[in-house]
Parts: C-alpha cells; structure tokens; sequence
C-alpha cells in the first residue's frame, strides 16, 4: 500500500508539460482545481477527463502511474460516496429504515468521487512534471508580493518543497521500518481496523528518530555547502515565460470557457 503513495515523486522527462514555467504550472493547477468544483453535469466532468487524459499523454508520465497515486485513497472515496449518498435528500427512490437512497444523492455522491480522483490526479501530475527546485523557485516567485510585507518567501517555499520532497522518502523509510519489524514477529495484516492502527504505533519511535536524523543530514550538507537562501542567491537556471507557457495558458483558458458553457447548456 505504501508503494503506491505517489505523491511528491518527479518523473523524469522533455515532455511539453516538463518544460512549462515552474510558476505557470502552479497558477494552471491552481485554475484546475477550481474548475473541478465549477463543473454542474456530467458533460463537464466527461470534458474534464478527456482534458486530463490529454494532459497525461503529452507529458510523458505513463498512466499507470498516475493512476496509481489514486488506489491508497480507494477506501476514502468509497467512504465519502457512501456517506453522501445516503445523506443527500430529494427524491426517494429506496428507503429501509432510517437510511434513504435519493436520485439527487446517487448524482452528488459520483460528483463527489469523480472531484476527488482529479483532485488527485490532477496534484499529482504538478510534482511528476516539476523538479522540486523548480517547484521551490515557482513557489517563491509567486510569494513575491508577501515578501515585500516582511515575510520570508524563499524560506517558506523551501520547506514546502522539502516537505513535499520527503513524502516519498518517509514512506520507503516507513516501508523498511514494517518489513524489519515483520520479520521479528510483528503483524500489521490480521484483526479488525482498530488492531491495525494500534499495530502501527510502535513504527512511530523509529520514524521520527529517521526523519529527525535525515532532516540533520540535510542541514549539515546545506551548511557545508555554503548554502544562503534569500535575496542574494542566485540561480544556475533562470525562470523565463515563453510561448509554451502562453500556449498552455491559452489552452486551459479555452478549456474554462468550455466548461462554463457545457454548464449553462446543462
């Protein structure tokens, strides 16, 4: 399970979507997660998947993949389609007890489940296109602003590309961790969910003495490498919005207008 936690990981390519500003891929990702919560009907949502599926092809990343960053989540899907549709009045079209299935509630609970798998999908694709020091310097760039009220832009754009760094590296750890205490006599597999969760506690002492250790190594190795974030850094690579970036710009404008319209038509 822990193997498909795909969150964080960059997969390496020249696709077009890789060579996107940084920056511009934060503000698109941005415009596609609102859009998502835009969509009124079915047409939109079919729209958004052949949007989405498109995305993918071009940028390189294979599917499978992709979709793999979706099976951790399957249960709280599962959980957030069934809590919906049973909760969601209208008009009844089974009732046993005090639970009712409602043509408005089979309707709200796929909206629910097909928002959370681009939510997905769609966050996911952002870090597998990004290099976390891209991601770092198109984080800062577009806390600029704040920075001019006395915030440190550079160092809060540093730790969210770190924490987003080390997802993937934590759950190796965390998977090292299980499998050396499985084969001492530990079970994580047997019992009910709450046996499960208490299971689980004992790998917590051991990861937090691995995270605290791995984040000391980093600090070393950024001190010995004279490392000064800030105004005076400077870049091997500088950031510049060219024509792919208008182009892609231009592209999920006319994706937005679309959707907009397959929304009055519906």
């Amino acid at each position: 399970m822990l193997k498909d936690i795909t969150l964080g990981q960059y997969f390496p390519g020249n696709s077009f979507i890789h060579r996107l500003d940084a920056m511009i891929k934060l503000i698109l990702s941005a415009v596609y997660l609102v859009i998502i919560f835009l969509i009124k009907n079915f047409y939109g949502y079919g729209l958004l998947a052949a949007f989405t599926l498109f995305t993918i092809i071009i940028s390189t990343v294979p599917l499978k993949f992709v979709l793999k960053g979706i099976k951790p989540l399957l249960w709280f899907i599962i959980f957030t389609a069934i809590l919906n549709l049973f909760m969601t009045g209208g008009t009844v079209i089974w009732q046993f007890g005090f639970l009712k299935l409602t043509k408005e509630g089979i309707s709200f609970a796929v909206f629910m489940m097909l928002r959370i798998v681009f939510l997905v999908l769609g966050t996911s694709l952002l870090t597998y296109t990004t290099s976390p020091i891209a991601l770092t310097d198109g984080i800062e760039r577009l806390l600029t602003p704040f920075g001019k009220m006395g915030l440190p832009t550079h160092e809060l754009a540093m730790m969210m590309s770190i924490a987003l760094r080390f997802i993937p590296t934590l759950l190796e750890e965390t998977d090292k961790i299980m499998k050396a205490q499985m084969a001492r006599g530990a079970d994580f597999q047997s019992g009910n969910l709450i046996k499960r969760a208490k299971a689980l506690i004992p790998l917590l002492v051991p990861l937090f003495i691995s995270a605290f250790r791995r984040a000391d190594e980093l600090a070393i190795a950024m001190e010995c490498r004279c490392y000064r974030g800030g105004k005076n850094r400077t870049r091997l690579n500088e950031s510049k919005i060219g024509y792919p970036d208008i182009i892609a710009c231009v592209f999920v404008l006319l994706f937005a207008l679309a959707i907009i319209s397959v929304n009055k038509a519906g």
